[in-house]
């Protein structure tokens, strides 16, 4: 597959990737984020662990990385970007006083069972968010870009992987900005703006990491540890707020529907290669 394919493949799902989320969380947030933000959360978690076990790391394997060096690799991201997270970096604010989520965490927010004060903040919530927002897209940008350098198929999955746990994250942002005081049109446009950095971080990983395919298996490492960090520090213990035997059932079911639908993935593209 040539370089252009492969770099428009990238600005591709970089931009749809980003225009999409963001609409659907969109849609999500103010029609029906009551019942529909625990059912993308349990899916996301699905496609994210799905993606990083099913896909990323073998795919880092078959590039030449080693088993130790991937391990290795792994560990350090998640230890990465728990860093991150602490320096409200990578995934906003999650303390029980946190002026990001007034008095609610980051996942109470997107379960849906809280949705902030009725005062607002200024704008200093949302401003949080947006730069959160946008590096967090750029890192998506150049997880993307390192997929596809490596394997169309695995772009691909990776790709959906990123959208399927951007929807209601965004979710989650659209209730604090509106919470901040800013309108639902003025929300849309700051996250669409932030979603942007996905692209940037796409173009400028392509022409980096192109000429260096021996970090690629690397990238992936890390895109695996950020999949798997998200889903387990950030997602999961949402869910347990759920503790009943029907709501433990319904996020089994989902789990495995977003792991399902990263394999059935794979094989179709596996079949059309």
């Amino acid at each position: 597959m040539s370089g252009m394919t492969i770099l428009a493949a990238i600005l591709a799902a970089s931009l749809l990737g980003g225009v999409l989320s963001v609409l659907a969380a969109g849609f999500v947030a103010f029609q029906a984020r009551a019942t529909w933000v625990p059912v993308l959360v349990s899916y996301a978690i699905g496609a994210l662990l799905g993606a990083a076990f099913l896909e990323i790391i073998p795919e880092a394997f078959e590039s030449g990385a080693s088993a130790q060096s991937m391990a290795a690799t792994v560990l350090f991201g998640i230890l990465l970007f728990f860093v991150l997270e602490k320096l409200v970096l990578w995934r906003h604010c999650h303390g029980e006083e946190c002026e990001a989520h007034g008095t609610h965490t980051h996942e109470e927010t997107t379960s849906g069972h809280h949705y902030g004060h009725d005062g607002h903040d200024h704008g200093r919530s949302g401003l949080m968010i947006t730069v959160g927002d946008t590096f967090h897209n750029f890192v998506d940008g150049i997880l993307i870009a390192a997929a596809f350098l490596t394997d169309f198929k695995l772009g691909v999955v990776t790709a959906l992987a990123i959208i399927a746990h951007e929807i209601p994250q965004e979710v989650g942002d659209f209730l604090i900005l509106l919470h901040s005081g800013y309108t639902k049109r003025q929300a849309i446009l700051l996250n669409l703006l932030s979603s942007v950095a996905t692209l940037v971080g796409g173009v400028l990983a392509y022409y980096l990491l192109g000429t260096m395919k021996e970090v690629v298996p690397y990238v992936l490492g890390l895109a695996a540890a950020s999949m798997i960090y998200v889903a387990v520090a950030d997602l999961i213990p949402g869910l347990h707020k759920r503790p009943e035997l029907h709501a433990t059932a319904q996020q089994v079911v989902l789990i495995s529907l977003g792991i399902g639908s990263i394999w059935l993935t794979k094989v179709l593209l596996g079949d059309l290669a």
